[in-house]
């Protein structure tokens, strides 16, 4: 450790971007001390520090967002020093403030800074003043309908509504006509006095097909100002970023050093530092605009450090402990390719629904080039408390190709069991041939799935193997398969998908040894040897087919029915006998209907406000109540016209995924 860098260090977060800090920290010898809500008390952030201090309940504005009790927690603890992640009062100016007043050094910019760069109008005002390309737009609040339809009638559709303070894609939405202007601009007030305490509204003209490119910048007490290579952000839900990469494919020599210049002039005309990241919304044609400026470490740092082979955390520490960075601007190079997944505890299915619960099973993939920053260990729980991200998983390879088929590999072998995940998605995308092409914009989750993503679609190559490895799977299980002597005869099994069993075709196995299994189409062959790497208790399953390997997932049987995982999702592979496949086909399938008068929670939550009443007369697709998720508004509808039966929640209560909330009759 550099006699002039800090004994001890809290880190004001929780979750995987504390365990990341406390990693530098470690490497630095540095000793950690770690704060934590009642339920994250056997968090894996606390676990990893050298000390810990309980700061309240688990609600964040009783725990990681009380300033006193963070200030209290160092003063006990004599930590000279807070690292704030981000999120929670990484970009809170009175934090910074507070910390300076009681003689504690904040890991990140000074408070004018976060001030200035915090209020998306009044950053949008520095950065024209400092010759950054600007969005154009109206620089100052919409305070009224008035004044926002006005606007967006001079600048005409889309714009943007969004609230000035605060991030992370809430109080943001693009409007296309006067009705969604108006409707867009109250919701998003709301969400923002929900989740920043503050409704100032600022609305800009849309940029059509956009891509979201940001720029990661450093910054030392002693002159130096250096920009990293760009990452390329438009896989996004929600305006929530989902996968990143970098260095991106659109960007030329020429616009990379234009954009990392504007961003080093931003930084310099507000005495910035530490790391932070200047995100740009840029054309087809590479033109690009100030979007805004995050004063803070980015979740997706992870590639920018893999490209580069600079630790921003150690970077922000030396220059907290006023020292020079350990790089010039000529030390920055582009080395090979990075992507970011982010995983989180949702489900893609249902419109990125959150999901609680408890990791029954957490197995993190591992392999060159492989980096997996997460919060959490096989048993943690996710929480309506917080965001639901179970892990960063990055990739490097020495081009785009080999990073992305890492990731493939990697995504692959991630076992999570317990709750829904986005693994499925994640995996899908990165497949897509325009994906690969690298024709990316900030809409391209909705228009590659138009009617929302679904599941896996397998082709029918990809469908046989899976149905061949199940059966193999089957026959490896069944004792009665095991013979000794000679090997015994081509064993014919029906195979087929779900109840319905969809698809179904014969499969004939012979094994040969222990991992070595012939199948075929008919009795009478042609065969072709599957090298299968599965116990019965291993939730992964390699197969080997002589040409490339495959790897799925076990996830269960009922001895007829397995749950298999292929390219991220889960199918319902059944495998019969003869006689099986003929009861099968005749035993109705026993189809679900949904109770139109039920309105069931389509996600687990908070409700934050109610609209309807009991006797009220509603319409199919009238708004009756308003739930909170993860601090974003979801409005209720009524999904047939009816009389209100029954209200069975009331403000503040939390719900269940599937609850109902309102009977209509």
């Amino acid at each position: 450790m550099h006699a002039s860098m800090f004994d001890k260090v809290l880190v004001a977060n929780r979750g995987e971007i504390a365990c990341r800090v406390m990693a530098t920290c470690k490497r630095l010898g540095i000793k950690t001390v770690a704060v934590y809500s009642t339920a994250d008390e056997q968090a894996k952030h606390v676990k990893m520090a050298d000390e810990g201090v309980c700061i309240g309940p688990p609600a964040s504005v009783d725990s990681y967002l009380r300033i006193d009790k963070i200030v209290d927690a160092c003063k006990r603890t004599g930590a000279q020093a807070v690292h704030p992640g981000y999120g929670f009062l990484s970009e809170n100016g009175d934090f910074q403030a507070a910390l300076q007043r009681n003689g504690i050094v904040f890991v990140g910019p000074d408070a004018h800074s976060i001030t200035a760069m915090g209020d998306k109008i009044e950053s949008k005002r520095l950065a024209r003043s400092a010759g950054v390309t600007c969005i154009p737009g109206f620089i100052g609040e919409v305070k009224t309908h008035a004044d926002l339809l006005k606007f967006a009638h001079e600048v005409g559709y889309p714009v943007m509504i969004k609230a000035s303070g605060g991030g992370g894609g809430k109080g943001m939405r693009v409007a296309f006509n006067d009705k969604d202007c108006v409707e867009c601009y109250d919701l998003c007030k709301e969400e923002a006095m929900a989740a920043f305490n503050s409704d100032k509204m600022l609305v800009e003209k849309f940029i059509e097909s956009p891509r979201h490119i940001e720029v990661q910048v450093i910054a030392d007490r002693k002159g130096n100002t250096l920009y990293l290579p760009e990452r390329e952000c438009s896989i996004q839900r929600r305006n929530q970023k989902v996968i990143e990469e970098a260095p991106s494919v659109l960007l030329d020599a020429a616009t990379r050093r234009a954009m990392g210049e504007e961003a080093v002039a931003l930084a310099r005309a507000v005495q910035y530092v530490s790391a932070g990241t200047v995100e740009n919304v840029v054309n087809p044609q590479r033109q690009f605009f100030f979007l805004e400026m995050n004063t803070r470490l980015q979740v997706e740092h992870p590639i920018t450090e893999e490209i580069t082979g600079v630790d921003l955390v150690e970077q922000m520490l030396r220059a907290a402990a006023d020292m020079p960075l350990s790089v010039t601007q000529d030390d920055i190079k582009i080395n090979g390719h990075a992507t970011e997944c982010r995983v989180y505890a949702e489900d893609p299915m249902r419109n990125y629904s959150p999901s609680i619960g408890r990791l029954t099973m957490y197995r993190e993939p591992t392999g060159p080039g492989v980096r997996c920053d997460s919060g959490i260990i096989a048993g943690s729980a996710i929480s309506v408390y917080y965001d639901p991200l179970i892990c960063k998983l990055s990739t490097w390879g020495s081009d785009r190709a080999e990073c992305l088929a890492r990731m493939e590999k990697a995504l692959d072998e991630y076992v999570i069991r317990g709750l829904r995940h986005n693994t499925c998605l994640l995996r899908d995308v990165i497949t897509q041939p325009r994906y690969r092409s690298g024709a990316l914009t900030t809409n391209y989750l909705p228009e590659a799935y138009p009617g929302g993503f679904k599941h896996a679609v397998l082709s029918a190559e990809e469908t046989r193997l899976l149905f061949e490895v199940t059966a193999c799977a089957h026959a490896r299980r069944d004792a009665a398969f095991y013979t000794t002597g000679a090997a015994p005869a081509a064993r014919q099994f029906y195979v087929s998908l779900g109840a319905a069993q969809d698809g179904e075709a014969p499969v004939y196995v012979r094994r040969c040894d222990e991992t070595h299994f012939d199948v075929a189409e008919s009795k009478s062959g042609p065969f072709h040897r599957l090298a299968l790497s599965w116990t019965v208790s291993e939730p992964l399953l390699r197969v080997h087919d002589g040409a490339r390997e495959t790897v799925l997932q076990f996830c269960g049987t009922d001895e007829v029915t397995y749950a298999m995982q292929m390219r991220g999702t889960t199918f319902d592979v059944n495998v019969m006998s003869d006689l099986q496949s003929v009861l099968g086909r005749v035993v109705p399938v026993v189809e679900t209907t949904v109770n139109a008068k039920q309105i069931a929670s389509p996600m687990p939550g908070v409700i934050v406000a109610i609209k309807a009443r009991v006797g009220q007369r509603v319409v199919a697709g009238e708004e009756l109540l308003t739930l909170e998720a993860m601090k974003m508004r979801n409005k209720i509808h009524a999904q047939a016209d009816g009389t209100v039966k029954a209200i069975t929640v009331a403000i503040g209560s939390t719900v269940e995924d599937g609850e109902v909330l309102v009977e209509l009759e």
